[in-house]
């Protein structure tokens, strides 16, 4: 029987799997749960992640990537393993080529990282793919036409910016700058303000509900509950859109260097094309309130959200398995 060809965005902060002929099967948090009496492994994706935080001092959740890369190779390989398991990839007659999407600018020694959690993971062949230009595809671009196209993917861990043409990257730029960033800015911001601590979760949750960085983008407030840092009681506050867009303004200023860094580079030909196209915002970043607006008016051309931001990398692996045969010099 024939083996299947998997797709996977390897996200920070999402794992997305994408099956030849079936679309987007999984979709699940980058955390694994481990005991660390005995390091078994208690629970993977969104049942972890809901013990972030919460959980007693024998058990630790984890999130074996970080920026964009693999910071705990075996968690990563058995986060891996359960996640081509759980969507049918591998079994004891067959196993699947894996097309995996990387930041633009991680190192041979972070690449051969990547194959290798997936060869053990039990793929027989492994390919990898710069996470643009899959970003890129999955937004409904034709990069394979000579003529410029612009993406700016922010993810978890990594804000990768890129002008392609041809079928390939032209001028490119990844930071480790993105989602992550965002919500360990706004939780600095409410420790230093306010004297309160709070969680990860917690600034997720401020960054989804009320966050903007736009000045004025939104008119919101929303009510927040932390540790007191003078007291050491729980207390609760209110905080409001303004103060959040005060709060981000520090990593956005970066992500808009970088994407004029790029402009800047980019031929002018595939630069008059850009203007006639506009930038393409992919990646879980792209939902943040005024984003589009901001870079629009830093960088002087349109910029536009794409259909389902979140889901455009892992499109991308899906359309790219049915043209393995373009993929095939990315083999490492």
């Amino acid at each position: 029987m024939m083996s299947k060809d998997i797709g996977i965005d390897l996200g920070t902060a999402n794992v997305l799997i994408h099956v030849k002929g079936k679309g987007v099967v999984l979709d699940e948090p980058s955390v694994v749960a481990i005991d660390s009496d005995g390091g078994r492994v208690l629970a993977v994706g969104e049942e972890a992640r809901r013990m972030v935080g919460r959980t007693p001092g024998n058990i630790i959740a984890i999130r074996p990537l970080r920026d964009g890369v693999i910071a705990d190779f075996e968690v990563t390989e058995t986060m891996m393993k359960y996640f081509i398991d759980q969507v049918g990839g591998r079994s004891w007659y067959s196993h699947p080529r894996i097309l995996i999407c990387a930041p633009t600018n991680i190192t041979s020694v972070e690449q051969k990282a990547i194959r290798q959690a997936a060869e053990r993971s039990g793929a027989k062949e492994v390919f990898l793919e710069e996470e643009p230009k899959a970003a890129a595809i999955g937004a409904g671009m034709d990069i394979y036409e000579p003529s410029g196209n612009m993406v700016v993917d922010i993810g978890g861990g990594t804000t990768d910016v890129a002008v392609l043409s041809m079928g390939d990257i032209v001028t490119a730029s990844s930071i480790k700058i993105a989602g992550d960033k965002f919500d360990s800015s706004i939780i600095k911001y409410i420790k230093t303000k306010y004297k309160l601590l709070i969680g990860e979760r917690t600034a997720e949750d401020i960054k989804i509900g009320i966050g903007t960085v736009y000045p004025n983008g939104r008119v919101a407030e929303m009510d927040i509950r932390g540790r007191d840092m003078v007291s050491g009681l729980p207390l609760t506050i209110t905080i409001t859109a303004n103060e959040i867009q005060e709060a981000l303004a520090d990593p956005i200023s970066t992500i808009v260097a970088a994407a004029k860094s790029v402009l800047e580079r980019t031929p002018p030909e595939l630069s008059a094309d850009i203007i006639d196209r506009g930038v393409i915002l992919t990646g879980g970043g792209a939902l943040l309130n005024g984003l589009d607006e901001l870079l629009a008016e830093e960088l002087r051309v349109p910029v536009l959200i794409a259909e389902d931001p979140m889901h455009c990398v892992v499109k991308g692996t899906g359309i790219m398995l049915d043209n393995l045969d373009k993929v095939l010099k990315k083999k490492f």
